[in-house]
């Protein structure tokens, strides 16, 4: 049996999310973990140590690994901002409709 001949086995994994009463949770954690890795490449991409980034971003290494964890949803836009200026890229933020 192939792939086009198996019936959906249920909802989307959108629907799954939201009956499921995590799908902003999951969302939040999904662009935390995209903007850190993101971020990260860039200031590997720059050659720009850790405590070079604290540096240009007039804070502290400690402060530098929390916007680099992936798990750590808890930075102000204010320091991301920093943070992505410091590795030479530009924060940018936009609204959209909910799904």
């Amino acid at each position: 049996m192939s792939n086009d001949e198996c019936p959906p086995l249920g909802d989307s994994f959108e629907s799954f999310l939201e009956n499921e009463g995590i799908r902003d949770e999951v969302y939040g954690e999904a662009i935390k973990r995209v903007i850190a890795w993101q971020l990260d490449e860039a200031r590997k991409a720059s050659d720009l140590s850790k405590t070079a980034m604290a540096d240009a971003m007039n804070t502290s290494r400690s402060q530098v690994e929390r916007v680099l964890d992936p798990e750590n949803v808890a930075v102000s836009l204010d320091v991301l901002n920093r943070a992505a200026l410091a590795v030479g890229k530009r924060l940018k933020v936009e609204l959209v409709d909910r799904i």
